[in-house]
């Protein structure tokens, strides 16, 4: 099976890469920087075929795709930055790499009769209320640029493809990039007491394990919607931020607060991040261990 994977110099992409080595698939990576390091299989170096990618241009899309002709496109190349897509500035790119650049790859795609995995998130939705979001649900209600961006991303694969898996995660964490975890160690540097948000609710995704299942996916025709994230139960940044510290064994005073309370943000947040993951048990997929867990892991990797 060969493998074209967007943004693999993002946190996730470069995972994505790394499990497809460990599989014996065929990965061609692909991002708009000049150059990609490779994947790492222990202390060696796995050089995979790799192509500068901008996939705002169509025209460069459709010629890498043509040149490798994929079994599957694994789309994990987006704009994240979700406090700077509010700047009116950036919201046409945003909506370049987000929307018309998914577009692209769904054309692309849907030429070679390929696979396509779109990954997606929590932001889609309006985040009220209390009850997990199920996959399947249309009730969506992004509070942001960012949100509706990859809304709108959905709805290109969905309404074009038939053969594909969008799947939702929240709250993403990986050793290839930032992330919340980095942020707390780095603040915990300078100050002995944060305030972290504790009306916000939702679960990690350690992308060192959603990965495990994204290539799971692609070895079945089980398409559609789905939630992913961390097993381990809901929880408030605050309560993250605090299991983050007792596990670094880091002496920091954290302070609950709200949403309002905190403010700084351009962006609005969804209280409610809840994701509903049954639909991945009941077809047959192996759920990610706990988030603790996952934390347990990573920390050892980032020391």
């Amino acid at each position: 099976m060969k493998v074209f994977v967007t943004g693999v110099c993002g946190q996730l992409g470069h995972d994505v890469m790394n499990e497809l080595t460990k599989r014996g698939y065929k990965g061609i990576g692909s991002d708009i920087k000049d150059t990609y390091n490779g994947t790492k299989d222990g202390f060696t170096i796995i050089t995979m075929p790799y192509v500068q990618l901008d996939i705002t241009n169509q025209e460069m899309v459709n010629k890498s795709i043509n040149k490798f002709k994929p079994d599957v496109i694994i789309h994990c190349a987006a704009w994240t930055a979700v406090d700077d897509a509010e700047d009116e500035d950036k919201q046409e790119l945003v909506r370049n790499i987000n929307v018309e650049g998914t577009k692209y790859l769904v054309k692309a795609a849907k030429k070679i009769n390929a696979k396509m995995v779109y990954i997606s998130t929590d932001y889609v939705f309006d985040g009220q209320g209390e009850s997990p979001w199920l996959p399947d649900c249309k009730d969506y209600g992004p509070l942001n640029v960012y949100g509706k961006s990859k809304l709108d991303g959905e709805i290109a694969v969905a309404s074009t493809l038939d053969n594909y898996f969008i799947v939702r995660i929240a709250w993403a964490f990986g050793l290839n990039g930032n992330n919340f975890i980095k942020t707390m160690l780095n603040l915990s540097e300078k100050y002995k007491e944060l305030r972290v948000v504790n009306d916000q609710i939702g679960t990690p995704t350690y992308t060192f394990d959603l990965v495990r299942l994204l290539v799971d996916m692609i070895e079945t025709n089980k398409y559609g919607y789905y939630h992913v994230t961390n097993e381990g139960g809901y929880i408030s940044w605050c309560d993250f931020a605090k299991e983050i510290f007792k596990q670094a064994n880091v002496e920091v005073n954290v302070i609950p607060v709200t949403t309002e309370e905190y403010g700084a943000s351009k962006a609005k947040r969804p209280f409610n991040s809840r994701l509903d993951k049954s639909k991945l048990v009941e077809n047959g997929f192996e759920s990610l261990p706990t988030w603790q867990d996952a934390l347990s892991r990573y920390l050892k990797e980032v020391k």
